[in-house]
């Protein structure tokens, strides 16, 4: 992967030569000991979330620090703090954080004072393994650039590709966008990925997987005058180190946590449902329960959350879903009705697992045990976000 080093020569690409999806898998069963989904939450609030650093201290565009104090940031999180200073001298960075912990914030913010100071020649391109989370990613540049004349656009799946070709026509300061859709458009010649300065790829560690990497190798081969990368993600996976090393050079590397660890921040319970009993209805008594008040629930295949959306709605549980088979204007309203209340719970596959920025979650409920401790980690970071305590429930058969 030493190809992935800035500057190379980009690589041909030939559009038909991805493959079109993943070869048909016999069903894997997880390898996770659910003993290890059992832990008391050791919170330690804001103290232990915030740092004591003020962002006023960091000599910012006056309006863009007006920006984030009108959203109620006064001081910088840990992440933010170690990581907004090397990056705004230019560095590359690895960073690692629990979901929640205001990454995006460490990336935006030295992003936008670049393209304050170069508003005619820089562009960043950000890189998310979800619809959800690019579309998260540019709402906050938005609302932290008000004022400022810089301009963004969100490039995903599950939209009119039209609509991509006019916002292109554009001078954009930031790029977001999931790897389909940009490949896509940079072979249509539209996207002009050799104009790019900075690249980010959020959630890297899924980024690197055997699901996107191929189509993550293009778009960087192609960025011949990528100046800085940074990566960012709750969890690290050892075996990615290579791939790692060949993205960066000479990186800072700011590890909040481990990046193998769950949040101290979300109480960790199993409930075993004894052979025979239908765990429909354990779910279903959970509910009496007034406290679940926004419940996001994660099952394993689409079919099952299809059915368990039908039937809470049926028992009286108003109920939203979201899957990779739903069209992304009915993700966005499934996603807006449940930040407003309008539904109590949201269930979902592992779409939601990264990107989806509600407030106040209060249960995460893994109807079925996730594949890996990765999968795990980034579910119940749902829940327990911006040093507040939320609570984890997972399902054993």
């Amino acid at each position: 992967m030493n190809n992935l080093k800035r500057n190379a020569k980009p690589a041909a690409q030939n559009r038909n030569s991805r493959p079109a999806g993943r070869p048909a898998q016999k069903k894997k069963e997880s390898t996770l000991d659910p003993n290890l989904l059992v832990k008391k939450a050791q919170p330690s609030g804001q103290e232990g979330f915030q740092s004591v650093t003020p962002f006023t201290g960091l000599n910012l565009n006056s309006i863009l620090l007006k920006n984030i104090q009108a959203k109620g940031y006064e001081n910088m999180t840990y992440i933010q703090e170690k990581s907004i200073l090397p990056l705004l001298d230019g560095r590359d960075l690895l960073g690692i954080s629990n979901t929640g912990s205001g990454k995006t914030g460490a990336f935006l913010i030295p992003i936008i004072e670049h393209a304050k100071a170069d508003p005619s020649g820089f562009t960043a391109l950000i890189v998310t393994p979800t619809r959800e989370l690019a579309l998260q990613i540019e709402e906050e540049f938005k609302t932290l650039t008000k004022g400022m004349n810089l301009y963004s656009n969100t490039f995903i799946g599950g939209t009119n590709i039209n609509s991509d070709f006019k916002a292109l026509g554009r001078r954009l300061h930031v790029i977001v966008g999931t790897p389909g859709r940009l490949l896509d458009l940079a072979d249509r010649k539209l996207l002009h990925l050799n104009r790019i300065n900075t690249l980010v790829l959020d959630e890297f560690d899924r980024m690197l997987d055997m699901g996107f990497v191929h189509d993550v190798k293009k778009l960087v081969n192609a960025m011949t005058k990528r100046e800085q990368t940074m990566l960012f993600s709750a969890t690290l996976e050892p075996t990615q180190k290579k791939l790692i090393d060949g993205l960066l050079q000479d990186p800072v590397e700011v590890k909040v946590n481990t990046g193998g660890t769950t949040s101290e921040n979300v109480d960790q319970e199993i409930i075993r449902v004894p052979e025979g009993k239908d765990k429909f209805d354990v779910l279903a008594g959970l509910f009496k329960n007034q406290s679940l008040d926004r419940v996001i629930i994660f099952t394993e295949t689409k079919r099952l959350a299809d059915r368990i959306a039908k039937k809470l709605n049926q028992t009286g549980v108003k109920s939203g879903l979201i899957h990779g088979n739903k069209s992304q204007n009915f993700r966005n309203r499934t996603i807006e009705e449940f930040k407003n209340g309008t539904t109590r719970v949201l269930v979902a596959t592992d779409v939601a697992a990264r990107g989806i920025d509600v407030a106040d979650v209060s249960h995460v409920i893994n109807y079925q045990l996730p594949m890996s401790m990765d999968s795990y980690i980034h579910r119940i970071g749902r829940t327990g976000r911006a040093g507040k305590t939320g609570r984890a429930i997972t399902f054993v058969n």
